[in-house]
């Protein structure tokens, strides 16, 4: 049944008052036609509760817009969805990815994230390359995406909303890594589920690295809004030291936009639940609504916190990460670095779930605190304690 207008419908019965479901929910295809953006194609959702998004399919396959009755989710910067023509990837010195970032979702990988990044180029087996530069984050997100299919799949009385699309980024003489994004959304929910499949279609050993921007903005994101995750442990931030403090801007409650803010990175250790998920979320008590982030442990280790508190850019950043806040080079140093052999696969999942009123929201809380309670002070001490990834031994035992 679909829950729909606080009754559970049938799918005769919805049938019944409309002359199509489109009418109540839906996935459609558009493009969008003016400014930098022309020429981007988009998949609008609207799941009947008041829950829309659209994903770029031309843009990594990722998620722009997120909204909920009215309320945005999904940030939005200076920059706009812009078409992947305009990318500048190598530009800037490795910054030009910034200038295409928005949107509730951006991919970062799929060989490389983080900050820039030169590596020897040796496992491509080619003269005419000796080192591969990375720009900030990687290449997928402003990869277009073969649109495979999209739709409603109906299973008697309970409709799924689906899309799905492969992403290619591959060169001559170097990596070509795939990646196979499926996103479902029951009609009559506000939970958004999100399955990648990675690939790699080459010859060549190939580094892999991935991590899940997630940006939420206001209002959701303003004055007194809560950051609230299961935390172990804090493990570093980037804003250590002398200016920890410095701007009183603590990991838990965000301030209102400032006019001058240096960006803050928290690394997080997270706990899981008994199935292995690990949860966070950004929840707005004031407004009663909130944005939930679940992945996996087992693919995602590592957690990220962005507050970029700057007014005119003002966001949170919650980002599930495959490897440490230290980096490429700290990866192959430590020998966690994911290396794919040809056809090998690595899968990911994440759920997005908007908490919609102040029991959904209390019930989101009781879920994590469940697994552990937050550090209560919000400049917790920093154990700089990254742990061993993906099976990898200390330097020096191997």
């Amino acid at each position: 049944m679909v829950d729909l207008y606080g009754q559970k419908r049938s799918r005769r019965d919805l049938a019944a008052s409309a002359g199509s479901f489109s009418q109540f929910a839906g996935v459609r295809l558009m493009t969008l036609g003016d400014g930098g953006e022309r020429g981007v194609r988009l998949l609008e959702f609207r799941t009947g509760t008041g829950l829309r998004f659209t994903v770029m399919v031309d843009r990594g396959f990722d998620i722009a817009e997120c909204e909920y009755r009215g309320m945005a989710i999904g940030w939005h910067s200076p920059t706009g969805f812009k078409h992947p023509a305009y990318a500048e990837y190598d530009g800037e010195g490795g910054l030009g990815w910034l200038r295409t970032f928005s949107g509730l979702l951006a991919t970062c990988g799929l060989d490389h994230i983080l900050f820039m990044y030169e590596e020897p180029a040796d496992h491509y087996n080619y003269r005419g390359r000796d080192t591969v530069k990375h720009s900030i984050h990687g290449r997928i997100a402003n990869l277009p995406a073969r649109l495979t299919g999209y739709g409603e799949r109906w299973d008697g009385d309970e409709c799924t909303l689906w899309c799905e699309g492969v992403v290619s980024q591959a060169t001559v003489f170097g990596e070509n890594l795939e990646l196979t994004r499926r996103i479902e959304v029951k009609a009559g929910t506000n939970e958004i589920r999100l399955h990648d499949v990675v690939v790699n279609r080459g010859f060549y050993r190939t580094p892999h690295m991935y991590l899940y921007h997630v940006n939420v903005g206001h209002p959701v994101v303003a004055e007194g809004s809560r950051y609230l995750a299961p935390i172990t442990d804090v493990v570093w931030a980037a804003h250590a030291g002398e200016n920890y403090r410095g701007q009183n801007v603590p990991y838990n409650v965000m301030p209102a936009p400032r006019d001058i803010f240096a960006e803050q990175v928290w690394q997080h250790e997270l706990g899981t639940d008994g199935d292995g998920w690990s949860p966070m979320a950004i929840v707005n008590d004031r407004l009663g609504i909130g944005f939930e982030v679940v992945s996996r442990k087992d693919q995602f280790p590592c957690t990220l916190e962005w507050q970029n508190m700057q007014a005119g850019l003002y966001v949170l950043g919650m980002e599930p990460s495959t490897h440490h806040v230290l980096g490429h080079e700290a990866a192959r140093e430590r020998g966690e670095m994911i290396w794919l052999e040809h056809g090998d696969e690595r899968r990911y999942d994440v759920v997005f779930r908007v908490l919609a009123g102040a029991d959904e929201i209390a019930a989101a809380e009781k879920r994590i605190t469940g697994i552990a309670k937050q550090p209560e002070d919000g400049f917790p001490e920093l154990s700089n304690n990254h742990p061993p990834l993906h099976g990898a031994m200390p330097r020096g035992t191997r």
